[in-house]
């Protein structure tokens, strides 16, 4: 008797791809992408990733705005962006793959759920022939496999009812992809252990659906070559995959150990902030205190009430929380007290794109408030980075006794990244001593070289003063209402943000240090510009790029850095305010490069502006 031979195998070593996995916001994309993530980070690559969540909270299932997606891209080299174009795309239904189709790649692999491409899953999605049908999708390499039918074929014998074992199906792709990536299925197995711990029936239903969906490309003629991608040489060390709320709450953490004060965290929930408010919940054993505030004023008047008692404050939210906390924000300038606001920036203006990322509220750190109020402004440029920009936010507003602003964004918020640990030697030591001697004490008295006035203690004898939003008299802090006094406080308070240059490093551009373009950037756009500028240097083209984390005060030679360069292009996630800024201050012809889609730049955006501008 003749038997079936089993069908021939390539494995293929390639340096990097990019995934994306996309469907329903139920069909658990979030929770597939972050497990690949997870198994790929541990095999030892470099990886970004970006999740893409729908704007609508309870949006009809299999419709356009109820689509949710995960982008990750891995290699064996550096990664500094999510990827461009998508190598392989998994979709569970037609508006998934309706909405995310055109970002594949020519002959890229296109996995469908087939089983719901139904009459009425089209017409939700909008579509009136089905694209499995029309030929649109003859430019890609596409497996149409029913996830749902044969996700319940591998569980029909656990007792599970249809619903459980449709939620499973995520994790038939999840091992599909395994199979495809030559990856284990340990990291998942674990985090299936832990997760339904207390519900054995779903661990041993995903687990096998997820080993079912590896043996169905062992077993089936259609999946030809698997790929293999080597882990990359990264610095040795420590790492964990983090993000940049994450980073941000453990910045802040290791900022209240380093300091010696307690942390204190008054917020509301918005989003994309709301997860350091659920990160800094699980550290009460490090002296951290959580309060959600029941609105965005009362979240900024309790971190100032904590500040004036004596502890590391932070409040976090996203523009238009931040448009609420102004006139409270302007008290803690008056009052000159140490603390953290966190800006995580979204689409706007209003609700906006409450999920979608966007960079437009740089005006309103810098401006925002009624009357002269500057305060120090930082903006990391990467998920991990946010770690270290906590820190120094903290030790700046420590330091000069005053509040300081944070602009991060959805993008670096959500995103994930390989995040080396440092070691506790390696943090800034900035311990704090409070004023207690009452000898000689005034609230207002300034120290020479930062300005900064004493944190005295309420209760501490001798050192009783009064704080509040009416003008100070210099020194003595009494309500003041002169004329030249005001014009001394409003010119005090100036001066003391200006010092704060003291802490910032002169720029030193990244590529080449003259030439014909020079790139400014800030915040998210870091990597889109690093990844283009290393491409285009490779072709000798002479390109700098600087990359701004302190955005108020700015670097004291960057006037002289931005006269290197033929052009300078600023590329932004909004109409031009960076731009705005360095043409009135340096009165350089700079030029703005804008995107306001809610998305990320792309690498190739960047290119093919170096190419438009150096024609």
């Amino acid at each position: 008797m003749a038997t079936a031979e089993a069908p021939t195998r390539k494995r293929e070593t390639i340096e990097q791809a990019v995934i994306r996995f996309c469907g329903d916001s139920g069909d658990g994309m979030q929770i597939t992408g972050s497990q690949f993530t997870n198994t790929v980070a541990m095999y030892g690559n470099d990886i970004a990733t970006f999740p893409d969540f729908p704007a609508e909270i309870r949006a009809p299932a299999g419709t356009l705005p109820g689509v949710s997606g995960f982008q990750l891209h891995f290699a064996s080299g550096d990664v500094y962006t999510p990827g461009d174009a998508v190598d392989v795309l998994i979709a569970m239904n037609p508006a998934a793959l309706k909405m995310n189709v055109a970002d594949l790649k020519t002959n890229g692999i296109l996995i469908v759920n087939t089983d719901n491409f139904k009459e009425i899953d089209l017409k939700k999605a909008q579509i009136t022939v089905s694209p499995l049908e029309d030929g649109s999708l003859q430019g890609y390499r596409l497996f149409p496999v029913a996830l749902t039918k044969l996700t319940r074929a591998a569980l029909k014998d656990l007792g599970l009812d249809a619903k459980s074992m449709d939620r499973c199906k995520n994790f038939f792709a999840l091992g599909m992809c395994y199979w495809l990536y030559n990856r284990a299925m340990d990291a998942t197995d674990r985090y299936l252990d832990d997760k339904f711990k207390t519900k054995p029936a779903l661990v041993e239903a995903n687990k096998l659906a997820m080993k079912a969906g590896y043996s169905y490309c062992e077993a089936t003629e259609a999946f030809q070559t698997s790929y293999e991608i080597p882990p990359a040489k990264l610095p040795p060390g420590t790492y964990r995959n983090i993000n940049g709320n994450s980073a941000l709450a453990l910045g802040f953490v290791a900022a209240s150990r380093q300091s010696g004060l307690p942390l204190f965290q008054g917020s509301y929930p918005i989003t994309p902030a709301s997860d350091i408010l659920h990160e800094l919940s699980m550290f009460k054993s490090f002296g951290v205190m959580t309060f959600q505030a029941e609105d965005e004023i009362a979240a900024m008047t309790s971190a100032i009430g904590a500040a004036y008692g004596g502890s590391l404050a932070i409040t976090t939210t996203s523009g238009p929380g931040m448009a609420l906390k102004m006139e409270a924000i302007g008290l803690a300038i008056a009052v000159e007290l140490p603390m953290v606001i966190c800006n995580i920036q979204r689409g706007g203006p209003s609700t906006g794109l409450p999920t979608k990322t966007e960079q437009a509220d740089l005006f309103q750190a810098l401006y925002g408030r009624n009357s002269e109020a500057p305060v120090p402004v930082l903006a990391p440029s990467t998920p991990g980075d946010c770690f270290w920009i906590a820190l120094e936010a903290c030790r700046i507003a420590l330091k000069y006794m005053v509040p300081v602003i944070i602009l991060s964004d959805g993008y670096l918020a959500n995103g994930a990244e390989p995040w080396k640990v440092p070691d506790v030697s390696e943090l800034p030591d900035f311990k704090v001593k409070f004023r207690t001697d009452a000898e000689g004490f005034m609230p207002y008295l300034r120290h020479p070289e930062t300005l900064a006035r004493a944190w005295a203690v309420p209760g501490t004898p001798g050192l009783e003063h009064r704080v509040g939003g009416l003008e100070k008299q210099d020194v003595t802090g009494n309500v003041n209402y002169e004329p030249l006094n005001h014009e001394r406080m409003v010119h005090l308070r100036a001066a003391k943000v200006a010092a704060v240059v003291q802490e910032v490093p002169d720029v030193v551009p990244a590529g080449d240090p003259d030439g014909d373009l020079l790139f400014v950037g800030w915040g998210s756009t870091y990597g889109a510009i690093t990844a283009a500028l290393r491409s285009a240097r490779g072709q000798g083209k002479r390109i700098g790029h600087v990359h701004l984390r302190h955005l108020n005060p700015l670097p004291r030679n960057l006037g002289d850095v931005l006269g290197r360069y033929k052009k300078v292009v600023v590329p932004e996630m909004n109409m031009g305010q960076l731009v705005w800024l360095l043409r009135a201050k340096y009165l350089v012809d700079a030029e703005g490069f804008n995107k306001i889609q809610g998305k990320p730049f792309k690498q190739s955006e960047i290119e093919a502006k170096i190419e438009e501008v150096l024609r």
